[in-house]
């Protein structure tokens, strides 16, 4: 089967929309629970520093922090039970398309609401809801991946795929930035709403699911996401459960970080919230430049490969980053080659689990994908938050990292999966 550029493309749209919303989530929403904390205006102010204009609700990292983590708790339960059922979906618009068609709309109407809201109670319903709308969606749109592309070409097509979502993720964290700056804090949110619809739209009329997905869907296990993890946990080789082990501890470094970035840029260097996420865009940038070229070396040298050479990297980087990043440029010199290290790992996730699994449960595994990496990202930001306070500075995001990143690297050496994946 020859390799469409065309379609990946098309697929690629979905993988924008999903993109195009986090960046903003994550990097405004911890600003605005934290403004007004009396602790990061001292500090601030004994470093010389000015105070950040933003109107927020003054609370602790901990909370804060553990307030992001909700979206992934939701997407531990959610995820894999949406990503199954999606497997034995068939209607007039096809396996996944339903699913989004769903979870979509749910999840931008709660989103526009996020900067609008005055009290901590409503803020904190329509992150909820934002979250449970994604939650829907977000396997079955992925699991596309599994459905459209034979094996050999999925590192290739998730290089693609990634690409494009790093897009996504480049123009909401870039122009979210400048839309903060000029127009206030809830232009960023209506940006991203107004692409991701735009994204949703092309995905929903382009992308054909084959027929075969009807015979799939007859043909599935039943969804019951216990089952899975059960063969993944029984089965001879182990690979399958080290993979979701490594998946969990990448994450865990990972989700930290990217949590805490924005905190660390605004408290501890001084910058402002819009420039912050300018800033973070440098290491998306990276990661788009880098995502098809992971996938090719993927393709050619072996996923599990590929993925040990990244966490080596990621885990000299922020170890690096906590001793040496004291302004901009140091930050810039340790985010520049860490999106490349990322793309390395990230890229190449998804295929390596699809290589441990069933064909016939694409949404399955894919949900269990997410499974590993949302439990990470609600243990990895509370952990993080946590050890900011005990520490008094952000700084430590990155010893987190490091930590992580060697766990990790420590659970793919048990990994032998090979290039092909194994058919039921």
């Amino acid at each position: 089967m020859q390799f469409s550029w065309k379609r990946t493309l098309i697929v690629g749209t979905a993988f924008l929309s999903i993109s195009v919303l986090w960046p903003v989530f994550n990097q405004f929403i911890p600003i605005f629970l934290q403004a007004g904390n009396p602790r990061w205006e001292q500090d601030l102010l004994a470093a010389g520093k000015q105070l950040p204009q933003v109107r927020g609700f003054g609370l602790s990292p901990t909370i804060a922090f553990f307030i992001m983590t909700w979206d992934n708790l939701i997407n531990v339960f959610v995820q894999p039970w949406a990503g199954a059922r999606s497997d034995r979906t068939w209607n007039q618009f096809g396996r996944r398309k339903p699913w989004i068609l769903v979870g979509a709309p749910i999840a931008l109407i709660a989103f526009v609401f996020i900067p609008l809201a005055n009290t901590l109670l409503a803020i904190m319903v329509f992150i909820v809801v934002t979250n449970i709308g994604m939650a829907l969606f977000r396997s079955p749109a992925v699991a596309w991946l599994g459905d459209l592309f034979p094996p050999e070409q999925r590192s290739k097509a998730n290089g693609l795929l990634n690409l494009m979502g790093g897009v996504g993720a480049a123009l909401a964290l870039f122009g979210g930035g400048l839309l903060f700056d000029r127009f206030g804090r809830a232009a960023p949110f209506f940006g991203a709403a107004v692409v991701m619809v735009l994204a949703v739209l092309v995905a929903v009329r382009f992308v054909r699911e084959p027929e075969t997905g009807r015979q799939l869907a007859a043909e599935a296990p039943p969804a019951n996401v216990l089952l899975h993890f059960r063969a993944v946990w029984n089965a001879q080789d182990r690979s399958g459960f080290f993979v979701l082990l490594g998946i969990f501890l990448w994450f865990m470094a990972f989700n930290a970080i990217e949590t805490g970035l924005s905190s660390f840029s605004v408290f501890t260097l001084g910058m402002g919230p819009g420039r912050a996420a300018m800033f973070t865009t440098i290491f998306v940038a990276v990661f788009i430049a880098c995502a098809l070229p992971s996938g090719l070396l993927a393709t050619r040298i072996g996923r599990t490969r590929t993925i040990r050479i990244g966490l080596v990297a990621l885990l000299l980087l922020f170890g690096a980053g906590h001793a040496l990043i004291r302004d901009e440029l140091t930050l810039a010199l340790v985010l520049v080659p860490a999106g490349a290290a990322w793309a390395l790992v990230n890229v190449n996730s998804l295929p390596l689990v699809y290589d441990t699994g069933d064909e016939r449960s694409i949404g399955a595994y894919t949900g269990m994908y997410y499974f590993a990496s949302q439990a990470a990202a609600v243990f990895g930001p509370v952990l993080a938050g946590y050890a900011v306070e005990l520490s008094g500075s952000h700084r430590v995001i990155f010893a987190f990292g490091a930590v992580f990143m060697l766990l990790a690297f420590i659970a793919m050496r048990a990994v032998s999966v090979p290039q092909q994946p194994r058919h039921a």
